[in-house]
């Protein structure tokens, strides 16, 4: 069996792997709950935040794939199976059926919020272990911020 030595000291690897991991399973759920409000948004502003969730889902699957192959890169198996975010999410998780635009808004912002305070974490973590992660996880966290930014002001 191949495997892929790692570039970076063994902490350094482990520590980028984490972060890594992390991330992983922060977009992959965002992703996840990017759509689940996308098919049960209901209200005055259904078509644009319809619409606004979609960028989100793309902006978090993108990078989720960019994190894992960084991942790989290093040396370091990705994990994106449902069960390990299952146990591992962070993410705020949507209430079941129908949910009005407004609270669609309110979630969807809180967790963008939450999940960039994880990603700032992350690049502090990576500075010296790998700055070439910490660049994909700076890169990744303002466009984070932007849709932060975007569904605040709809509030």
């Amino acid at each position: 069996m191949a495997t892929v030595k790692s570039p970076l000291s063994e902490t350094a690897q482990k520590t980028t792997g984490e972060a890594l991991q992390g991330a992983l399973v922060d977009l992959l759920d965002l992703s996840l709950v990017g759509k689940q409000a996308h098919w049960n948004i209901t209200g005055r502003h259904f078509k644009q935040v319809h619409e606004h969730l979609d960028e989100v889902v793309d902006l978090a699957r993108q990078y989720a794939d960019t994190v894992a192959e960084r991942a790989v890169a290093i040396g370091v198996n990705p994990d994106g199976r449902v069960r390990t975010l299952a146990d591992r999410t962070a993410v705020p998780q949507l209430e079941a059926g129908w949910i009005a635009d407004d609270k669609v808004v309110a979630a969807i912002t809180d967790a963008l919020a939450q999940i960039i305070t994880r990603f700032r974490e992350r690049i502090e973590a990576t500075d010296e272990a790998d700055p070439v992660t910490q660049d994909i996880f700076i890169t990744l966290t303002a466009e984070l911020e932007k849709q932060h930014w975007m569904f605040s002001v709809q509030n």
